[in-house]
């Protein structure tokens, strides 16, 4: 669907650019748009990698485990009857807390993966699963890695001055994510 939708946009962007500019200009700034993306992609690269590589020595390290076992009796406060899946929920919060959201995707279908295996109806989410979802959605970040990435690239003078701001607007979603959760499912 969402393929469909891009594909879309794309051409009604194409043709209106064409009818409106001119071929040429068309042409020109997809090409200038498709060359910023490529560079955009290499500087994000530096700093995915060494974010990646180190979560990489603290999952060695045993420090990701560590943290997984820290942060469990409250995981299993906020998730009930997420069983088997807390290991990978503590696991996706801990790589979303240090701003490694494509790191903590594997982590994050373990654990829906896990808690829908022991769903007993197949057709509808679980409280836990709901929680889940949208403490994720809300991504409570203590270190903002990608948008600090993002902000480096476009020439911030101090990319990181964003922190502060992402701690409390995140932490305070996050929040009101779990206080909404916790009321809907009593009322269900």
């Amino acid at each position: 669907m969402m393929s469909w939708i891009w594909s879309i946009l794309f051409f009604a962007g194409t043709v209106w650019t064409t009818f409106s500019s001119g071929g040429d200009f068309a042409l020109n700034a997809m090409m200038a748009g498709a060359q910023k993306a490529v560079t955009l992609c290499i500087s994000l690269g530096g700093a995915y990698m060494l974010w990646m590589g180190l979560l990489g020595i603290a999952k060695e390290a045993g420090l990701i485990a560590a943290l997984s076992k820290k942060l469990r009796r409250p995981c299993e406060w906020l998730f009930p009857g997420a069983g088997e899946a807390t290991g990978a929920i503590t696991l996706n919060i801990a790589a979303n807390m240090l701003g490694m959201g494509n790191a903590a995707t594997p982590f994050g279908l373990e654990a829906m993966r896990l808690m829908q295996k022991n769903n007993k109806d197949k057709r509808r989410a679980t409280d836990a699963m709901c929680v889940f979802l949208a403490v994720n959605a809300s991504a409570l970040e203590l270190i903002p890695t990608t948008m600090i990435g993002l902000r480096g690239a476009a020439g911030s003078a101090q990319p990181s001055a964003i922190v502060i701001t992402t701690l409390i607007s995140s932490g305070l979603a996050t929040i009101v994510a779990i206080f909404l959760c916790r009321l809907l499912a009593r009322e269900s």
